[in-house]
């Protein structure tokens, strides 16, 4: 390798794009097409950035394996900052384990960390584990160890280990001050801002007050019953019952759990959960059957107890009932959640990481456009979708991961 693709590998390394290009922007051999790449991408022209690899993906020759792994390295790190969820995974094993192979344990690491920030973005949060888990390097440059300890406060964000979370965005300060790269310092800030901003809202007889994301830690550790609105359950220290997939069931326990100790008449039971202007007798009956399921399933935590008027929540064990709520309501909270993070996403990304259908994120979009609050550009395919970061408060709970035992 010579001196200037070496002195402008260093440069990247160091964050300075344009040093690096400064020596190499007029060359258009292989290691130069590499470096320009990932110039191209640090400078944030990701489309750029992404022709430049292939080109030096082919440019290097079939007996140069490890500089070809390298590309589909950097290459997926480009489809993964510009949200292409869709970008063949296996091609990026295949790269690690041909680094691994040949002993390149460094850039195997970062291809590793790659694959476990596309499972934190879809949300497979015990695939993202157990592959963080896997044995790295003994000496890890700073920068990879930022890296690595970005993911670890991740998914501890996300399974709610507040401590564990600011333990290893610490642990990510340092070392991204070691490493000297400013957007890296940057990352961290940005990610510690989770743990500082409130995170959901709290309502508890009548009353309603933000709560920072260690508050819902112990939340959900006390022994309190807790209607959580964020993730679609009712709750206790001790047992979960999910009701994601019976909304009329948990627009019932919701609104229990918000006029608790107080009751819930018939009628505004009908309007809201079933959506019907005028309760006539069939809704009426309805109510009862659904009121029935409702106290079958929530049997280990709570009774549902008819009164004079309506019904009321009376639990077994908890000495009071609270609803956890989302920090804005919004009818398509998660797709701006996901948007929230300041990247650009296709509707086929939003729908992977959402787990749902390209079509339903599609219509969402839409109404989310004409109200307004997000932007898109480029056409077809290549139709990108974002918005700026929502201030005040923090999106954690609206992304794609279960709580604890949810």
């Amino acid at each position: 390798m010579d001196s200037l693709i070496t002195a402008a590998a260093l440069e990247l390394a160091a964050g300075d794009p344009f040093g690096a290009l400064n020596r190499v922007a007029l060359r258009n051999d292989a290691p130069a097409l590499a470096l320009r790449g990932i110039a191209m991408a640090q400078l944030g022209d990701l489309a750029r950035a992404k022709a430049l690899m292939r080109s030096a993906a082919r440019a290097f020759g079939s007996k140069e394996a490890v500089a070809r792994a390298r590309c589909v390295v950097a290459e997926a790190e480009i489809a993964l900052v510009s949200r292409d969820l869709g970008w063949p995974a296996k091609a990026l094993e295949a790269a690690r384990a041909t680094l691994e192979a040949h002993g390149d344990s460094v850039n195997a690491a970062h291809a590793r960390y790659l694959e476990v920030r596309h499972l934190l973005l879809i949300g497979h949060l015990d695939e993202a584990e157990c592959k963080l888990a896997e044995r790295d390097p003994p000496r890890l440059p700073p920068a990879l160890q930022a890296a690595r300890e970005l993911l670890v406060a991740g998914i501890a964000i996300r399974r709610l280990r507040t401590k564990a979370a600011r333990g290893a965005l610490a642990s990510a300060g340092r070392a991204a001050r070691q490493a000297g790269i400013p957007a890296l310092i940057s990352e961290v800030e940005n990610a510690s801002l989770a743990l500082n901003t409130p995170s959901a809202r709290l309502l508890v007889r009548g009353e309603e007050r933000p709560l920072l994301l260690e508050e819902v830690e112990a939340l959900l550790a006390s022994k309190a019953l807790v209607v959580d609105a964020c993730r679609h359950v009712v709750r206790d220290a001790g047992t979960v019952i999910p009701l994601v997939r019976r909304p009329v069931l948990f627009a019932l326990a919701r609104m229990l759990g918000e006029a608790w100790p107080g009751d819930v008449s018939r009628d505004t039971l009908v309007a809201r959960a079933f959506r019907a202007r005028h309760a006539d007798e069939s809704h009426r009956a309805r109510l009862r059957v659904e009121v029935g399921r409702l106290r079958a399933m929530l049997g280990p935590l709570a009774d549902v107890s008819a009164t004079r008027h309506g019904f009321a929540l009376v639990p077994h064990r908890a000495r009071e009932v609270v609803v956890l709520m989302r920090p804005v309501e919004e009818k398509h909270a998660a797709v701006l959640a996901l948007l929230a993070d300041g990247e650009s996403w296709s509707s086929s990304a939003l729908a992977l990481a959402l787990g749902t259908s390209q079509r339903t994120v599609q219509r969402a979009l839409d109404a989310l456009a004409e109200a307004g609050k997000i932007q898109s550009f480029g056409h077809g395919p290549a139709r990108r979708w974002m918005t700026p970061p929502m201030p005040g408060f923090t999106t954690t709970l609206l992304l794609p991961a279960p709580f604890p035992g949810g």
